[in-house]
């Protein structure tokens, strides 16, 4: 059983910074494309970012390019989204996700329970 905790979130004012990190067990992750999504109140899940199990390639969404950074701490197998300049529209729950397969993945396998942002104006 694949298990993904996320933490990090919480309250923030427009302009500060949150680091959101998601902790993996049951399976190790080494070799996982982990990504990150959003929901935010009354809209469905979107993309955020994603990174290869290599750590070498990454994706962010335009919304939260320059400001998100996706990163991956190989020897806990923990990704992390540093979030920069946060904006009111970046309010959402944040979930952290892995699959394997080919890059890039369509679609993940592994998800976890979510952890909410709040980005106050």
């Amino acid at each position: 059983q694949v298990q993904l905790v996320e933490s990090g979130g919480g309250l923030v004012q427009a302009g500060g910074s949150l680091r959101l990190s998601c902790t993996a067990s049951g399976r190790t992750f080494s070799s996982y494309i982990m990504g990150w999504f959003r929901q935010a109140p009354g809209k469905e899940r979107e993309f955020v970012a994603r990174i290869h199990w290599t750590g070498a390639i990454t994706t962010y969404a335009d919304s939260v390019k320059g400001r998100f950074h996706i990163s991956k701490d190989n020897a806990k197998n923990t990704p992390y989204l540093q979030m920069n300049s946060l904006k009111p529209e970046d309010t959402a729950v944040y979930y952290c996700a892995a699959v394997t397969g080919r890059w890039p993945p369509g679609t993940y396998d592994y998800w976890g329970q979510g952890t909410p942002v709040t980005v106050s104006s």
